[in-house]
């Protein structure tokens, strides 16, 4: 984990979906994959947060879609809030724009940039990911 800032809180639009997190948080990446840009209209960026140190304080809108074998994705069925992705190991992956600001976090690399959409580019000079962990060879 990243942040050494502790004490961090967030949630969907409509407030029917509320969490903390009681400890650090990764620095942000973001995913360009296929899953992510259709669930969120673009690309997410996300951060994690050891499962131990994540509360939902509240829970009503929350659900959960299996988008794959591997993960499923936690929304708000309320309004509609993209704001989880959780495989079931020791972190939850949270929606960046969820998060309720300031955070102090700064975004540390891109992913799965092999599927980004055509009708943007990745101008930044932070690294950028094939898939989830394979580098792309320096232009």
């Amino acid at each position: 984990m990243a942040s050494d800032t502790k004490g961090f809180s967030g949630g969907c639009l409509c407030g029917a979906v509320r969490y903390e997190v009681r400890g650090p948080l990764s620095a942000p990446h973001a995913c360009h994959c296929g899953q992510c840009r259709r669930q969120s209209g673009h690309y997410v960026v996300a951060t994690e947060a050891a499962r131990h140190d994540f509360v939902l304080t509240e829970a009503r809108g929350l659900k959960w879609y299996r988008s794959s074998a591997l993960a499923r994705r936690g929304f708000c069925a309320d309004c509609g809030s993209a704001l989880f992705w959780d495989d079931g190991g020791a972190a939850v992956s949270i929606n960046a724009g969820s998060l309720d600001q300031p955070t102090g976090l700064a975004l540390k690399k891109h992913i799965f940039v092999d599927d980004k959409a055509d009708y943007y580019e990745i101008d930044d000079r932070l690294p950028k990911f094939a898939g989830s962990d394979r580098p792309l060879d320096p232009a």
